[in-house]
């Protein structure tokens, strides 16, 4: 049983069947951990060589089958394949017949609450959303890290004793999301775990071009710090050239970025922007080197779009306090450009993702139809697998806070 099944008898779900569609990196870690509290997992959806390879280290003995045999045989279905192919698996699941009333149907997704589950629970299922906050390895490390992990969980009011049960089952702490919430909740995992990787990477690679040996070390004393300052302070932790006023510093950043990674120049000046905005609202900025600040942080302006250079200046003269550094420095052109964001944070990251299970009626719905024009059963190829998480500077993947997948 893991550490935080403490949990009343009354209120500990029943020993469940437990099925996994989606053998990506998290529904085995969480099947395993569920089989620790006594469930037992009876069957697996998965195809690629890494989904059946996974199933087979974490799950043992559980055999691989298509998705609609994994909903036939269990009484409690995690549904742990990408966001955008949710729906779709949720709609043809339902709409083939493979959904019992009465099943516990449980999606990781980040982003969704159980709307997403509505046809699923139109068939009579029963929609939990237990999102873990943390990134997965695919390893048996996975299980141990479930151990205080935190839960986005949604559900309907009846199923919540249920759904929190569960979270704590697995070692979780179960952490309640409206449904309205949810895309908001994924946006800030997002942002703090899947981002900050990008952000990590691209310094390593910068400290690299300057010549420094062993850039995970010289980063890896200063990055917990400042973690840890800004998970306890907030914006009182900022430091640095931006939340000094420091515009001479930062106008050479910008300068030799442009020399050496000019792919860096926008993410730069949109952080420096931000970092501006907290701490001009912070008070850790004052007016007047805000506005020299912010004069920088306008950079070169092609087509004469200098309006952030005027809005500064207009403050400098006027003497006032600039109201936001977003929206006295508009950026340039190329700054404006917007990159595509890493997958969930998923949110969990890395999970399998069946093909949606063939609906009647629909020639181009994934998956094939027999000769009589009945849709034979779901199959379940797999998306590539994406890289392991990201090292910590102990040279161990990186437990989270995620996700988020994700």
């Amino acid at each position: 049983m893991n550490q935080h099944s403490s949990i009343e008898a009354q209120d500990r779900p029943a020993r469940l069947t437990v099925g996994v569609v989606g053998a990506g990196r998290v529904g085995p870690a969480l099947a395993a951990s569920l089989q620790l509290a006594g469930h037992r997992p009876v069957a697996v959806s998965g195809v690629s060589d890494a989904s059946r390879r996974r199933a087979g280290e974490l799950l043992p003995g559980v055999p691989l089958v298509p998705p609609a045999e994994v909903l036939a045989r269990a009484d409690l279905v995690l549904l742990t394949v990408p966001d955008d192919a949710l729906a779709d698996l949720v709609s043809g699941l339902a709409e083939t017949g493979a959904v019992r009333p009465g099943q516990l149907l449980v999606h990781t997704s980040g982003r969704f609450g159980t709307a997403v589950l509505e046809p699923a629970t139109r068939a009579g299922a029963l929609p939990l959303a237990l999102h873990p906050a943390m990134t997965f390895t695919g390893t048996s490390v996975d299980v141990q890290r479930l151990a205080g992990c935190p839960f986005g969980v949604t559900a309907p009011e009846e199923l919540r004793m249920a759904a929190e049960a569960l979270v704590i089952e697995m070692g979780g702490e179960p952490e309640w999301i409206a449904e309205s919430d949810r895309p908001l909740y994924h946006a800030a995992l997002a942002i703090g775990a899947n981002y900050l990787v990008t952000l990590v990477a691209q310094a390593k690679e910068l400290l690299a071009k300057a010549g420094v040996r062993a850039p995970d070390r010289m980063l890896g004393p200063l990055l917990g710090a400042a973690l840890d300052n800004a998970l306890r302070s907030g914006d009182a932790a900022l430091t640095g050239p931006v939340a000094r006023g420091d515009a001479g510093t930062v106008a050479v950043h910008v300068a030799e970025l442009r020399k050496h990674a000019p792919q860096a120049v926008a993410g730069y000046l949109a952080m420096a922007r931000m970092t501006a905005d907290r701490a001009l609202s912070h008070g850790l900025l004052k007016p007047e080197p805000a506005a020299e600040l912010l004069d920088v942080l306008a950079g070169p302006a092609p087509d004469g779009a200098d309006a952030g250079r005027s809005a500064a200046g207009q403050a400098t003269t006027a003497g006032e306090r600039p109201s936001s550094a977003t929206s006295s420095a508009t950026p340039s052109t190329e700054d404006e450009r917007e990159h595509d964001a890493p997958h969930d944070v998923d949110t969990p990251d890395d999970i399998d993702a069946p093909d949606t299970p063939a609906t009647p009626g629909t020639e181009d719905t994934p998956g094939t139809e027999d000769t009589s024009g009945t849709p034979n059963p779901p199959t379940s190829p797999d998306t590539p697998d994406n890289d392991p998480g990201t090292p910590g500077p102990s040279g161990s993947p990186n437990p989270g806070p995620h996700g988020g997948d994700s």
